[in-house]
């Protein structure tokens, strides 16, 4: 299951947009680099999930459907 440190790609379900971000402290994140804070929208809503689960993400943009494609550990 994600947890801190995991590096997850998603998909959005609607756009078939694919992301990929590592989850990190509060002072590493960088959006840029593809590192999101653990107590950012996404990251909360991906903890604890697993690889294949779908997940609704509520971002100040509004929600999203997301499938989790893959989970790793670098």
């Amino acid at each position: 299951s994600i947890k801190f440190g995991a590096t997850v790609t998603i998909v959005n379900e609607e756009t078939d947009e694919e992301s990929t971000y590592q989850i990190v402290g509060d002072y590493e994140a960088d959006l840029e680099k593809g590192k999101i804070s653990i107590s950012s929208p996404i990251a909360r809503g991906l903890i604890g999930k697993s690889e294949g689960d779908s997940v609704v993400i509520r971002t100040p943009k509004g929600a999203g459907d997301y499938e989790i494609l893959e989970v790793t550990y670098k």
